[in-house]
């Protein structure tokens, strides 16, 4: 399953707490779409099926990821930077043959 950097972490639990609903977790999923094939969604999800898998980073952060995206994403990191060249959340994914220009979408 996906692995959060600390940088990610941080990020995430501060998002978290803007949104100031303890029950809510980090979903990422896989989706079929991109110009690649496959692409990456993320969002706050308070719902957990009973198949979903769930990690937990940092102070607090939950991860929860179904079972079919789990595949796509084995071994995969999400990171987030803020910098002058690059700001925001990306997925290193070892997983992905080919990845598309706006790093959305992968195959």
């Amino acid at each position: 399953m996906i692995t959060l950097t600390d940088s990610a972490s941080v990020k995430v639990k501060e998002l978290l707490t803007q949104e100031g609903d303890e029950s809510l977790a980090l979903r990422v999923a896989v989706r079929p779409g991109g110009c690649s094939g496959f692409s990456y969604e993320m969002f706050f999800d308070s719902e957990v099926a009973e198949d979903d898998l769930a990690s937990s980073f940092g102070e607090g952060v939950r991860v929860i990821v179904d079972p079919s995206s789990a595949q796509l994403l084995q071994g995969a990191t999400l990171d987030y930077k803020d910098g002058l060249q690059q700001a925001g959340f990306a997925i290193d994914n070892p997983n992905a043959s080919r990845s598309c220009g706006c790093g959305q979408s992968f195959s």
